[in-house]
């Protein structure tokens, strides 16, 4: 299995031409749901994690830039209120984010699981990390998202 779900281990799970598909820790799932929090304009308590199983985490060998995906899981809402912003973003963007990360750089978020099937993603996934996570050529979200 491709997706990084619960380890809180470093290790490398499998390597490709280019890529190394990494198994994602704690600390990076905190950073990546504070980048989505921070883009939306609401706190990071209002996320609960991400969707077991969707979740990716992996390096660009040519570049040193750190790749992520991961379908975000609002927190549930208290009382009888409207929904979070996060939950109608998670609603309204798709529910499936890609994650990038430069040498020396923060991680930017860009929405992807709002794209079909004849429109272009908002930003691309270099080949060998869409190959190492075992996602069909050119997307840019798992199969099935």
């Amino acid at each position: 299995m491709n997706a990084a779900t619960s380890s809180p281990a470093t290790t490398t799970t499998s390597s490709h031409r280019g890529a190394q598909n990494l198994t994602i820790t704690d600390a990076v799932r905190t950073q990546l749901i504070a980048a989505l929090a921070a883009q939306i304009g609401v706190p990071a308590s209002e996320y609960s994690g991400f969707q077991p199983g969707l979740t990716y985490y992996a390096l660009d060998t040519t570049t040193g830039t750190y790749w992520a995906g991961a379908a975000p899981m609002p927190a549930p809402s208290t009382g009888t209120g409207p929904p979070t912003q996060a939950q109608v973003a998670s609603q309204d963007d798709g529910a499936y984010n890609v994650y990038e990360k430069p040498p020396g750089g923060q991680w930017k978020v860009y929405a992807t699981g709002a794209t079909g099937q004849d429109t272009t993603c908002s930003v691309t996934v270099p080949p060998a990390v869409v190959a190492a996570w075992g996602w069909a050529p050119g997307s840019c979200r798992p199969a099935g998202v």
